[in-house]
């Protein structure tokens, strides 16, 4: 008898949690119009803790298990459902040596699909991780290997390149740091560290919903409330007096920029995106926009505890601390700006080509479709472009942070069109279909608009190759640094000049996951 009533008990209970989380979705789809499963619901019952990142050393020819799996992890105080690499926020710190070739054997643990893309790798195409474009998509359960070829000394990153909106938001992200040949092309430090930049938007205690079928926040990205170092709000690091360190810095946020500053100690920027710049400088702050990476080098020469800082022009606040223990290491000589003069010579036979008119010019710009425009009447100005900073008709160069909240959560894919316009066939996005061959060095120019219906700032990403920034505005650029990654700001030309070294086909899209899902995506081949 006794057996029945708790059968009778544990039945009426599983029935009424049915009935509730039946009237959560419900709830759901009623405001948002679309279907919320539990994929999308932040529950994390029977979910491991994330762990502590794992750097793994490769060498040619190794191979390595990866695999995306769920989590539960504590954001201000709270345990929130997340994504994770091997279980870790970041993921394996992979530092691989320069001209090896790896193999990645990847397993989708998630509920989600996804892709393994190595962000500024020139890999071969077949491995780039592109859905509809190098790979079908790897569905929950399934795997896909990935053979990896490391050609350039640099820090690169792996993230997903389906749904990077979710996914990548939630913590699926990693960084390879590929080791130089020569040993001299780095300065001699004592230590080495790799910091990943993020935020993420927490509500109620919980981060802030996703729908399954519709990307929101398309106006201006998901600007986070809670802002993460290597996944932690608390971040924290010790060295020792005297220690020389470098660190590598990416920043993995959806749609943030960061100027990343650490007051009182003297920082010197070495490298970013694929490597080393010509001359290496002392700097005060280094700003840094979705996708991109930076290496600096600081000698902390006096004790004390030294504040990570995020320094905007309205606001500054802090993003974790270095503290410098009174335990003196001795160096063989201290940091110096040193010349490049290897890398200045490398690129000296492409200089007569900077200043040749641009073979393809892509303009930035935005269509605002339905309710959106219909919200948005009160914010235009009489000649039809939005207000786009704090003085009406005066666009900030950089939006720090989410200064239209409401308005930029409501916004989806279904009422923002993000848009890169060839100039000369004026074909937008995926109808772009550029080709080039193999070798050609192809001169770019991108206009950001400014008079569009919202100018932002967008970093815009190239698979597959490498280029240098030759100029903004008619400036030419005075220190050379390879990259894959460059911030366009408001109302900026940058021209740039792709080294187009590697067959296939590839994409070029803005990399804030928002806008890039929004349409801000277009496509070329090299043969």
């Amino acid at each position: 008898m006794k057996n029945k009533q708790v059968i009778t008990i544990v039945a009426v209970s599983i029935i009424g949690i049915s009935v509730v989380l039946f009237l959560f979705i419900k709830q759901k789809e009623s405001q948002t119009g679309h279907t919320v499963t539990d994929s999308f619901v932040s529950n994390t019952v029977g979910l491991a803790t994330a762990k502590s990142q794992e750097t793994v050393s490769l060498q040619n020819g190794d191979t390595y298990l990866l695999s995306a799996e769920i989590v539960k992890k504590a954001i201000n105080g709270r345990e929130v459902k997340m994504l994770a690499y091997n279980g870790s926020i970041p993921g394996p710190l992979f530092k691989v040596p320069q001209g090896a070739e790896i193999t990645l054997k990847f397993t989708n643990n998630t509920y989600v699909d996804t892709t393994v893309h190595s962000h500024g790798v020139r890999v071969d195409n077949k491995f780039d991780g592109v859905p509809d474009v190098t790979q079908d998509p790897v569905k929950p359960g399934q795997s896909f290997t990935y053979k990896l070829k490391f050609p350039d000394v640099g820090v690169y990153w792996y993230h997903p390149h389906i749904r990077e909106d979710y996914a990548q938001e939630l913590g699926l992200y990693g960084n390879f740091i590929v080791t130089p040949e020569n040993s001299d092309y780095w300065a001699e430090v004592d230590r080495e560290e790799a910091l990943f930049l993020d935020d993420i938007l927490v509500e109620n205690g919980q981060i802030a919903s996703f729908d399954e079928t519709t990307i929101d926040h398309t106006l201006m990205g998901r600007f986070g409330n809670a802002v993460l170092v290597n996944g932690d709000e608390n971040y924290s690091l010790s060295v020792k007096q005297g220690e020389r360190v470098r660190f590598y810095i990416t920043n993995s946020a959806n749609t943030r920029v960061f100027n990343f500053a650490i007051p009182d100690m003297r920082m010197k920027l070495v490298g970013g995106d694929n490597g080393k710049y010509e001359r290496e400088e002392w700097v005060d702050g280094v700003i840094i926009s979705p996708s991109e990476r930076a290496v600096i080098e600081i000698w902390f020469d006096q004790d004390g505890t030294y504040e990570i800082q995020n320094q905007t022009p309205d606001k500054t606040y802090a993003l974790g601390s270095i503290n410098v223990e009174e335990v003196v290491v001795t160096t063989s000589y201290f940091l110096v700006a040193r010349e490049n003069k290897d890398f200045i010579e490398s690129i000296n036979t492409l200089r007569p080509l900077f200043t040749k008119p641009a073979d393809k010019s892509l303009n930035i710009t935005v269509d605002l479709l339905g309710n959106m425009m219909s919200s948005m009447g009160g914010h235009m100005m009489p000649d039809g472009t939005m207000m786009g900073g704090a003085v009406m008709g005066t666009p900030e160069k950089i939006e720090w942070e989410d200064d239209m909240e409401a308005m930029n959560k409501e916004s989806t894919t279904n009422t923002v069109k993000w848009k890169l316009v060839d100039q000369e066939t004026k074909y937008e996005n995926l109808d772009i279909d550029w080709q080039f061959n193999k070798g050609d060095m192809i001169k770019i120019k991108i206009f950001n608009d400014d008079k569009s219906m919202h100018p932002m700032q967008h970093p815009i990403h190239i698979h597959g190759q490498r280029f240098l920034v030759l100029s903004t505005n008619n400036t030419q650029t005075n220190n050379f640094v390879w990259k894959d990654t460059a911030l366009i700001q408001t109302g900026d030309a940058v021209e740039l000049l792709v080294q187009m070294d590697n067959p296939g086909d590839w994409v070029i899209h803005c990399h804030i996951p928002e806008h890039m899902e929004a349409g801000m995506m277009s496509q070329f081949e090299v043969i």
